[in-house]
């Protein structure tokens, strides 16, 4: 929570001026009762029309000023609220940015929206009302016990009973209440990642019949969100009838005995009147803490949940032999025993994978699903770092070079294209910060989009729904490629891209590629594909089976050979 409330630095200035201004409508709120006792001390029971009209004006005067203050106040904490929210969105977003694979594998994406949009406003509007009414009514309590001796001390001592006890009792339901909130933000998660999948699976879902499985999924997390809602806000809101009770029960024992003083002629009307009025008050902010309670435990629930994202410590970063003159050149690639294994698996992905892929060479790698070739190629830009062994580009460990040079020399496409809202020029130019629009449409000519996107009525100007819902498979990929090819990259990577072209269409793609002297990288499941390349590198639980030209494996391969059969059976197709 200490890290959350760091945000608030900036805003000291305006929090002390809230402050303060909090801080002049509550002496305004405890001196207009005793200004009521004077009053009718004074004036009524004196029949003293003079002393009635200066304490009734200075009773105005000081309900303009706090009416001025309470403005004010609110503006300042509007401000240093609505200041935060924007700060600690901001920071978030920034730190998932640097976020490794690993990392977001520890937060689901429905958990970081719920940090994002849920915790953030509870802390905001706690911070508000923080600023405005919470400190209010502790110390409304506090200056009411006070007031209240400084008018009548043996009607007062009534408060030294019940305000230890009622501030216990609430000591109590807070720390209750803020373990259960703490579960309800995670069942909030469980209902933004149910919502999140639906809606990203709907075509699915439709085409599996799968509505009613879905209609259940998402009305048991509802339930279970509803219940543990409903138990806490139930939990909170009944520690109102107590506060309340205990508090009533005091008003009752001060009018008591304050009945017999004044008979007794030993305490004045207006002091009853006056004890009666801090009471009254007392009461009404001891019932805002119900409020004042539900908010903060449920604040205390999402700053921790903010606090945990903040303070992971992310496991990939710049290494001390980082050096802004190291620069990818020529593209040349070495695995030397390179192992590794994802965090929480006990097997690893990689076994000791040792092979060297020459500069501007087109390297196929083929392998069953769980080989580990995209685990492979998500360790050339540093998106994980390996275990042990070393991985070389132009004969220098990946870890000289800044990880945003390396992977600026680098053009990934991955096995599902993700596209984004926006035109195809704002997604296609998204590869490469300031790229022209004749790179835009030589990117696209090279990935074999450009004459269907001259087809559509708004061209280049064309937008894209959010995931590309509105662009077939092989439209998105060769979207996603062109992204990829704009940066003119030294090292290009194919995570099965090509899976939804025709061959033609590929070849030409393939072709393409190739008057870009760059290194490329292809994972394929086609053998068609695969012979294209200078050599093929063939894998099978994380460890490389054979390394060879098509004609090569098919002589000494026997797992090669029979992947070969099962696409063209006997007759064996030669490298071209």
């Amino acid at each position: 929570m200490r890290h959350v409330f760091s945000f608030l630095k900036p805003y000291k200035l305006a929090i002390i001026v809230a402050y303060a201004l909090t801080f002049v409508e509550l002496t305004v709120e405890l001196l207009l009762p005793f200004f009521l006792g004077k009053m009718i001390n004074e004036g009524v029971e004196g029949q003293d029309l003079n002393n009635i009209i200066m304490w009734g004006s200075i009773m105005i005067g000081l309900a303009f000023l706090s009416f001025c203050s309470g403005i004010t106040n609110s503006y300042f904490a509007s401000h240093t609220s609505n200041g935060f929210a924007y700060d600690i969105r901001e920071k978030l977003f920034n730190k998932i940015q640097t976020f490794s694979f690993s990392n977001l594998n520890d937060y689901p994406t429905s958990g970081l929206v719920t940090r994002f949009t849920n915790d953030v406003r509870q802390v905001q509007e706690t911070i508000f009302m923080g600023l405005r009414v919470m400190v209010r009514a502790p110390l409304m309590v506090l200056g009411g016990v006070m007031m209240a001796f400084i008018v009548n001390a043996r009607l007062a001592i009534i408060f030294l009973i019940t305000v230890p006890i009622l501030i216990l009792f609430l000591f109590w339901v807070l720390r209750k209440s803020s373990n259960m909130f703490s579960r309800v933000q995670k069942r909030v998660d469980n209902v933004n990642r149910v919502m999140q999948e639906n809606l990203a699976g709907m075509r699915l879902i439709k085409a599996f019949l799968r509505r009613q499985h879905e209609e259940k999924r998402f009305t048991k997390s509802n339930t279970d969100l509803a219940v543990m809602t409903r138990k806490t806000f139930r939990f909170v809101e009944s520690s109102m009838p107590v506060l309340l009770f205990i508090m009533n029960i005091s008003i009752v024992f001060i009018l008591w005995f304050a009945n017999a003083q004044a008979i007794a002629g030993t305490t004045d009307i207006g002091d009853v009147v006056a004890i009666v009025n801090y009471a009254l008050r007392t009461a009404m902010s001891i019932s805002m803490f119900t409020f004042i309670t539900l908010s903060f435990s449920r604040m205390r629930a999402s700053a921790s949940r903010l606090s945990e994202v903040l303070s992971v410590e992310v496991d990939l970063f710049d290494h001390e032999n980082a050096s802004e003159k190291h620069k990818i050149s020529q593209g040349k690639i070495d695995f030397e025993h390179v192992s590794f294994t994802y965090p929480g698996l006990p097997m690893p992905v990689l076994n000791d994978i040792s092979v060297s892929i020459q500069p501007k060479e087109k390297l196929a790698l083929l392998g069953a699903t769980g080989s580990g070739k995209t685990t492979l190629f998500q360790l050339i830009p540093r998106l994980y770092d390996v275990d042990s062994g070393t991985i070389k580009i132009d004969d220098r460990p990946i870890t000289d070079y800044y990880l945003n040079d390396l992977r600026r020399s680098i053009g990934y496409v991955p096995q599902n294209p993700l596209l984004f809202t926006g035109t195809i020029t704002d997604n296609i130019a998204w590869g490469k910060n300031g790229a022209t629009q004749e790179e835009v449409e030589r990117a696209a000519k090279s990935a074999q989009i450009h004459d269907l996107i001259m087809q559509l009525p708004e061209r280049y100007d064309t937008q894209i729904s959010q995931k590309g819902v509105n662009l077939s498979g092989g439209q998105k990929q060769r979207v996603s490629i062109a992204r990829a090819l704009i940066r003119k990259p030294k090292i290009l990577m194919f995570d099965d891209s090509t899976s939804a072209l025709d061959l033609t269409t590929e070849s030409k793609l393939l072709n393409a590629i190739q008057n870009d002297h760059c290194t490329t990288l292809m994972i394929t499941q086609k053998i068609s594909t695969a012979m294209t390349a200078d050599r093929i590198l063939l894998m099978d639980h994380g460890e490389i089976l054979d390394v060879g030209t098509h004609d090569e494996l098919l002589q000494r391969s026997d797992i090669y050979t029979a992947i070969v059969e099962s696409q063209f059976g006997k007759e064996l197709p030669n490298a071209k």
